[in-house]
C-alpha cells in the first residue's frame, strides 16, 4: 500500500500540470465543505436562536447572516490559492483579487440587509408611522452601494481606491445630474418627515394626480396610496412638497366629520302660518321653547305696533320656513349622533332658480365612513319626510310625470 502511495506520489511529481489540477479541485472542494457547514449548522442554529426574538423573522426574511456566510469559503479560496505550487503568479493574483472583490461586495450586501432588519424592527414601534425611517434607509444603502461598487472595482483592478475617488471628484457636477431626482426626493422625505406632512395610514386627496386613499408606503423617491377602488397610485415624494394636497388626519384626530349638505325649498310653498297651522304645530315637542318665546316676541312687538297707530298689516307673523328651521336646529342637538361640542348651523343660502336652500352644518361623533354615511342618511331621510307638516316642498325639476299630469285627457272614441 505505501509502494502504491509512493508511486502515485512520484507520478504526480512528474505530471506537474494534473498536480495542480487535483490542489485546486481540493481546494474548491474545502470551499464548499466550509459554506455547507457553515450555513447548514452555524447560519440555521443561529436562526433557530433568533427565532423567539420579536426581530428574529426580519433576520431570517434579510438574509443577512446567510450572506456573511459566503465570507468563508471566500477567505479559504483566497488564502488557499498561494499553496498550490506551479501556478502562475498573475493567475494567483486575479483569483485573490476576485475573492476579495467578492468579500467587499457581501460585506456591503450584507450591511444593507441588516438596514432592512432596522426598518422592520422601527416598523414594530406602536409611533413609527408618524416618522417613517425607510426614505433614510434608503438612503444610507445607496451610499452603501456606492462605496461598496468603488472598493470592488478597486480590488479587482489592484489599485487604491483613493484614485477612483479622485476621478468621481471631477465628475462630481456629472454626478449631480444623475442623481438629481434621489437628492430632491431626499430633501423632500426630510420635509416630510421634520414636519410631520404625512404618515402611513393618512388618507391623502391630491386630485391633479387622481390619488385619493390612505397612504401605504413612504420610500425614498415615491409614496404609494392605495385608492378607494383598491387601485395604487405612485406619487413622487417631492410633489407632496411642491404640490397642494389634502390630508384628512385632522379629520379623524378631530373625532368628528362634517355634514354640508343643503334641502332646496320650494319658494312658492312658504308662507306665514295660520292659526291652525301653529296649533298644529305645537304638537312638536322640540317647538314647545320656540313657538313660547316667538309668541311672546310678536305678542309685544305687536302692541307696540297697535299702540302706535300702525295697521294690523304691518304686525309680524310666524312663517312656516323659520319654524322649520328652528325645528331642524332642535332636531340636530337632540340627535344622539351629531356632536355637541362642534358648529352646528342651519341657515338659509342665496336664492337660486332650484328654490332656496337651506345649508345643514354639523359634525357627527364617529368619523368611520359607514357609519358617518348612515347618519347623514337617517338625518335627511327624517327632515324630508316631516318637511310637509311645515306646509312646505322640496324643490323639484318637472319631470315626464307632471307634463303628463297637465295634458287634457284623451276624447273617447264615437
Amino acid at each position: 500500500m505505501t509502494e502504491d502511495w509512493n508511486q502515485l506520489i512520484g507520478w504526480l511529481q512528474g505530471h506537474e500540470e494534473v498536480f495542480s489540477l487535483l490542489c485546486v479541485l481540493l481546494l474548491m472542494f474545502c470551499a464548499w465543505v466550509a459554506n455547507w457547514l457553515v450555513k447548514h449548522i452555524l447560519v440555521r442554529g443561529l436562526h433557530k436562536m433568533l427565532r423567539s426574538a420579536s426581530f428574529g423573522q426580519a433576520i431570517a426574511r434579510s438574509r443577512a447572516v446567510s450572506r456573511l456566510a459566503n465570507i468563508v469559503p471566500a477567505l479559504i479560496i483566497s488564502i488557499g490559492i498561494a499553496w498550490i505550487p506551479d501556478l502562475p503568479e498573475a493567475l494567483v493574483a486575479v483569483v485573490r483579487n476576485v475573492a476579495h472583490g467578492f468579500i467587499v461586495l457581501t460585506i456591503g450586501l450584507a450591511i444593507a440587509a441588516v438596514l432592512d432588519i432596522v426598518n422592520e424592527v422601527w416598523q414594530l414601534r406602536p409611533d413609527a408611522h408618524r416618522r417613517p425611517i425607510k426614505g433614510y434607509v434608503q438612503v444610507v444603502k445607496l451610499a452603501i452601494y456606492i462605496i461598496a461598487t468603488i472598493l470592488v472595482v478597486a480590488t479587482l483592478i489592484d489599485r487604491s481606491p483613493l484614485i477612483l475617488l479622485s476621478g468621481i471628484g471631477a465628475m462630481a457636477a456629472v454626478l449631480m445630474l444623475i442623481f438629481q431626482d434621489t437628492l430632491l426626493s431626499l430633501v423632500a422625505s426630510v420635509q416630510i418627515t421634520s414636519n410631520d406632512i404625512i404618515r402611513v395610514g393618512d388618507w391623502v386627496e391630491m386630485p391633479q394626480l387622481n390619488a385619493d386613499g390612505d397612504v401605504i408606503d413612504i420610500a425614498l423617491h415615491t409614496v404609494k396610496i392605495q385608492n378607494w377602488d383598491k387601485t395604487i397610485t405612485t406619487i413622487p415624494t417631492k410633489r407632496f412638497i411642491t404640490d397642494s394636497f389634502k390630508n384628512w388626519r385632522g379629520m379623524f384626530e378631530s373625532g368628528g366629520r362634517r355634514i354640508k349638505r343643503s334641502i332646496f325649498i320650494d319658494q312658492n310653498s312658504i308662507h306665514f302660518l295660520t292659526p291652525e297651522e301653529l296649533e298644529h304645530l305645537q304638537d312638536f315637542s322640540l317647538l314647545d321653547d320656540y313657538l313660547k318665546k316667538k309668541h311672546e316676541e310678536l305678542e309685544e312687538w305687536n302692541k307696540k305696533l297697535i299702540s302706535n297707530g300702525q295697521k294690523p298689516i304691518n304686525a309680524r307673523r310666524v312663517t312656516n320656513i323659520g319654524t322649520f328651521r328652528a325645528y331642524v336646529e332642535q332636531y340636530l342637538k337632540n340627535h344622539p349622533r351629531v356632536n355637541q361640542k362642534m358648529t352646528m348651523v342651519v341657515r338659509q343660502q342665496n336664492l337660486s332658480a332650484e328654490g332656496i336652500p337651506l345649508e345643514i352644518w354639523c359634525f357627527t361623533n364617529t368619523t368611520v365612513w359607514v357609519q358617518y354615511e348612515a347618519i347623514q342618511s337617517d338625518i335627511f331621510d327624517h327632515l324630508l319626510a316631516i318637511l310637509p307638516e311645515f306646509g312646505l316642498r322640496v324643490f323639484q325639476n318637472p319631470s315626464g310625470v307632471d307634463f303628463q299630469a297637465l295634458r287634457p285627457p284623451a276624447a273617447k272614441p264615437q
